[in-house]
């Protein structure tokens, strides 16, 4: 699944290119992917100006001048390409929106686990259809007295309450292992065990990792894509996730999986005891 670092690299790819684009043209060639599509409002969109790209947790938001903002999530296999306009769409290339220039912004998505929605943003700017969502972990917000005091009296694995996206938004479970790792905390840790000095050094790595996996593009896995097709290359770079009975880099013991939330788990038995 996408993760933050998936979704920024392509957020800042679509900056340097879509603004300024005016819409053409809409095409839609499913109606539900895991909501309906909404057909109508998007085609109400043609003539409208792309006027900036932003992200919020692991949600794309395409202003636009008409006032209102387009919301896309990957899901599990989405992707966005910027492609000709006489590109031919492939079997899972379910939304086009086709450009005066002659580009068009294709979402392809196999397992169709991806969202799309047209919204309109409050005064404060805030969009509620993405519900009250916990602060980014690159902000200065997210910090070593905020994770210590969320994390009082608490039982639940430490991996699972970073994934919490009401308490930190975007950090899923590749950069989770990955953290907690480079943090020697043990995935199973329960969350209200851990020290002041722990909190800051998993905050501090928790920005370390999204950071390199953003200058690296993100991880590509199986099926995540930027928006020229390139692969992620934080893949490079993973020192325990998908590792399971090879040696840890560190110490040279065997690295394990298990499952935490119905997620798997990758994590060194010596180094994060």
């Amino acid at each position: 699944m996408p993760e933050l670092p998936e979704v920024e690299t392509v957020a800042a790819a679509l900056r340097r290119q879509l603004p300024g684009k005016r819409i053409a043209a809409v095409v839609t060639r499913c109606e539900k992917l895991r909501q309906p599509l909404p057909i109508t409002a998007l085609q109400k969109e043609v003539n409208s100006l792309i006027c900036a790209i932003r992200r919020r947790a692991k949600y794309l938001l395409i202003d636009l001048n008409s006032g209102r903002t387009l919301i896309i999530h990957l899901g599990m296999s989405g992707t966005l390409r910027l492609v000709s306009e006489n590109e031919p769409a492939q079997r899972h290339d379910h939304l086009d929106i086709k450009f005066a220039d002659g580009t068009v912004l294709r979402y392809r998505d196999p397992r169709r686990f991806g969202l799309i929605l047209l919204a309109t943003p409050g005064a404060s700017g805030e969009i509620a259809e993405l519900g009250e969502l916990a602060p980014e972990p690159l902000s200065a917000e997210f910090n070593a007295e905020y994770l210590f005091s969320l994390s009082r009296k608490r039982t639940t694995p430490i991996k699972n309450f970073i994934m919490d996206q009401r308490r930190v938004v975007g950090v899923g479970n590749i950069y989770a292992s990955e953290s907690l790792f480079r943090s020697r905390i043990c995935p199973t840790c329960k969350t209200g065990r851990l020290t002041l000095r722990q909190c800051r050094l998993l905050v501090a790595t928790i920005k370390e990792v999204l950071s390199e996996a953003i200058t690296a593009g993100g991880t590509t896995i199986a099926d995540f894509h930027g928006v020229d097709g390139s692969e992620g290359a934080f893949f490079r770079k993973l020192l325990v996730y998908g590792q399971a009975g090879e040696p840890c880099p560190e110490c040279g013991a065997v690295i394990e999986k298990i499952v935490l939330g119905g997620r798997s788990t990758f994590y060194c038995p010596k180094c994060q005891k």
